[in-house]
């Protein structure tokens, strides 16, 4: 049996996160690779305001103790960074990678990949973070075998849910990551089935190997001393949880509560987003004291506690690539109301209830039911856990060595 290969993970978006709220799930799958790989062969590499750095594995447990807080071995920015005044975690946090750097290089990483394989042997740099994805410094990481996880094609299929400019920016990495990556991975089998459709659309190259390797859920153990000590947790209730942006629909429960005569609570967990002012100007009408409340920056504990007690999760989405709330509601029993995205269904099967996402009183009338009763809990869905998920990635690594073997004989 072939060992597993050694790895050069990519940390740019974990650092460029430091400090910015909430994880979301893409860096969620990042620091899980990073914490998988503290025992295992491996490099870092991390883009900087002023290029690139190959990194010991010292510095993924220095990341993975700010990224639980512990900030005080944090040194000051730069003297170039002070200057223009940026004085923000990830600038500390460069500065103190600067230091442990085995390589300094350029924004296009010139012979950073022959240096990490002198460090490492054969590698694979893995990219799981939509980040940092440059044709040059891809081009540059030869002679490892280079791996990218796609999330979701959503700035391709729905730029109108983007940020101004997102959609080109994510057509250019996702160019870049086709067309020179031996390895493309992806969260489920439905965005596999979106990154084979815009392959084909964009003319790109079928060179690499495009494998569905779901992501891990992991259950966070509840813990509700993160929580308002004014919440009512005596009431039906039920959770939606997500960034507030355009594709997550949370007008349409806002809707779903107007219709209501006696709406049961419901709580939006998340932080906001962007291009979403109309939704942000209902919230901030919301009525002190009312059935819906708004929750921002609750840690993984308050927002199990949520869940676990719950009515139901919400989710009415226009577009996922994976969807963990889902899987976290699923994995507890939880009853989940969600869109019939082929994402979610591919997760969920027929645990869930679907529902249309442009029809609210639909919505309405099964949270009016649930409501009427007590919480209900089902039999826990079985859900991917993230060994399935690793030993996936590296199947497809070794896979990918073979071929490529083969091909230089």
């Amino acid at each position: 049996m072939r060992p597993d290969p050694a790895i050069v993970l990519d940390v740019s978006r974990l650092i460029s996160r430091l400090g910015g709220g909430p994880a979301t799930g893409i860096d969620r799958v990042e620091a899980e690779w990073l914490a998988h790989l503290q025992d295992r062969p491996h490099l870092l590499l991390c883009r900087v305001r002023r290029g690139q750095l190959l990194l010991p594995p010292r510095a993924g447990a220095a990341i993975l103790r700010w990224l639980g807080g512990a900030l005080d071995d944090l040194p000051p920015p730069d003297l170039l960074d002070r200057l223009r005044g940026r004085r923000t975690l990830p600038a500390r946090a460069e500065a103190a990678l600067r230091r442990m750097a085995l390589v300094r290089a350029g924004r296009q990483g010139r012979g950073l990949g022959r240096a990490a394989q002198a460090h490492l042997g054969p590698a694979a740099y893995v990219n799981v973070g939509h980040a940092n994805l440059l044709p040059g410094l891809l081009a540059n990481l030869r002679p490892l075998r280079r791996a990218v996880l796609i999330h979701d094609t959503i700035p391709l299929d729905h730029p109108e849910f983007t940020r101004a400019g997102q959609a080109e920016k994510f057509r250019a990495r996702f160019t870049a990551a086709l067309e020179q990556a031996e390895l493309i991975l992806t969260v489920s089998a439905a965005t596999r089935a979106d990154v084979l459709r815009w392959r084909g659309r964009l003319g790109l190259p079928g060179r690499a190997a495009i494998i569905a390797a779901p992501i891990g859920t992991r259950l966070a153990a509840p813990d509700p001393a993160g929580l308002p000590a004014d919440l009512d947790l005596s009431r039906p209730f039920f959770v939606t949880l997500g960034t507030i942006e355009p594709r997550k629909n949370h007008a349409l429960l806002l809707d779903a509560w107007q219709m209501q005569a006696r709406p049961p609570q419901l709580f939006i967990i998340g932080r906001r987003g962007w291009e979403n002012r109309e939704v942000f100007a209902r919230l901030d009408r919301l009525p002190p004291g009312g059935p819906v409340r708004e929750l921002r920056d609750l840690d993984d504990g308050a927002v199990a506690a949520l869940i676990g007690r719950s009515h139901g999760l919400l989710m009415p989405s226009r577009a996922e690539g994976f969807g963990l709330p889902l899987t976290e509601a699923a994995g507890r029993g939880v009853p989940v109301m969600a869109s019939p995205l082929p994402a979610a269904r591919e997760m969920l099967g027929d645990y869930a209830t679907w529902l249309s996402p442009d029809a609210p009183a639909d919505w309405a009338a099964e949270v009016a039911r649930l409501a009427g009763a007590p919480a209900r809990r089902l039999p826990p869905l079985p859900v991917p856990d993230w060994q399935g998920h690793f030993r996936l990635c590296y199947a497809g690594l070794c896979h990918t060595l073979r071929d490529l073997t083969v091909a230089a004989m």
